[in-house]
């Protein structure tokens, strides 16, 4: 067509030209509706499966998503395994032994490149699996805009940057969640992802043996799984009321210092935040569609669209 000529062009068809790269760029919920129709039905039936045969899948499908989105983008880059030219994201800090559900992906990935070979990109299955996580759970469902294409490479470093860490402050969150487009108010609503899933006591143990505003009770129950030595991967839920259920169980946690991470109980701590949480604790509506908005939003995070990357055929490496 005539966009793709290298000659000088009128104004006018340099304006129409921008207006339908623009348009050809932009995510869509029907993106796979005539490219490949079972798309949706596939993820949420590979979700279903396995959140059905482990219930920690829930939560690390979820954060699967998140720790894509976080670095670079939702782009997929999480799920790229290393290579002579890049260090991948799979060992960051935030991630080595603590990130899992990759398996789930590959499957889900398998079955649409045999039905749809080459279509449905490796980032939009992570965006609506993580979606399809959280229904499964009881919690809010949301539209999942589709169009996203896979990165050709990750970042050990970038990960390590930017994927927010268990020990930071109050305001070392605002400002992680801030440098990504975030309010404290998406933050928090955010956070509260973790009524579901699960952590190790690695990343709980300095504050289960050394931080005063934790429920003695809660703190005596955890050092039986959590000793001051050893055990580092022995897992606890996140949200102790009601661990395998989407609901606003982890505010009320909160508020009777029952946060596992120091960076839970860091949102209800005197800070500006505590407001939030009192109201998410007693409003779970207001929770949810909260959530629901930020995860949308978290899904748009620099996509790459149109002709910008690739669509993998294996999540795991670039084509």
């Amino acid at each position: 067509m005539a966009c793709e000529n290298s000659s000088p062009r009128p104004t006018f068809l340099l304006l129409l030209c921008f207006l339908l790269g623009t348009a050809s760029a932009r995510l869509s919920s029907t993106f796979y509706s005539t490219s490949c129709p079972s798309a949706l039905h596939t993820i949420k039936s590979g979700v279903s499966s396995a959140v059905s045969s482990e219930t920690r899948m829930d939560g690390s499908l979820l954060r699967l998503h998140f720790h894509d989105c976080f670095v670079n983008g939702c782009d997929a880059s999480i799920l790229l395994d290393d290579t002579m030219n890049f260090t991948g994201e799979k060992t960051a800090d935030a991630n080595d032994n603590s990130i899992h559900g990759y398996e789930v992906i590959d499957t889900i990935k398998s079955q649409l490149e045999s039905s749809c070979p080459g279509v449905v990109s490796c980032a939009d299955i992570l965006a609506v699996a993580a979606r399809d996580s959280v229904v499964a759970l009881g919690g809010p469902s949301w539209t999942v805009l589709l169009g996203r294409r896979d990165s050709t490479t990750a970042s050990l470093s970038a990960a390590n940057s930017d994927l927010p860490a268990s020990t930071l402050s109050l305001s070392d969150l605002i400002t992680a969640f801030s440098n990504k487009g975030f309010t404290a108010k998406e933050m928090v609503a955010l956070s509260g992802s973790h009524t579901i899933g699960q952590a190790r006591c690695t990343t709980f143990r300095t504050r289960l043996y050394n931080e005063s505003d934790i429920n003695s009770m809660y703190a005596t129950s955890l050092k039986a799984n959590c000793q001051s030595s050893g055990g580092d991967n022995n897992l606890s839920p996140l949200d102790t009321m009601s661990p395998t259920y989407f609901d606003n169980a982890y505010f009320k946690n909160l508020q009777t210092q029952k946060g596992l991470l120091h960076s839970d109980q860091q949102l209800f701590s005197g800070g500006s935040t505590d407001a939030q949480v009192n109201m998410y604790s007693s409003n779970s509506a207001t929770f949810m569609t909260d959530f629901a908005n930020a995860m949308v939003k978290m899904g748009n995070l620099s996509p790459l669209t149109g002709s910008s990357g690739q669509i993998r055929k294996n999540c795991r490496k670039v084509n």
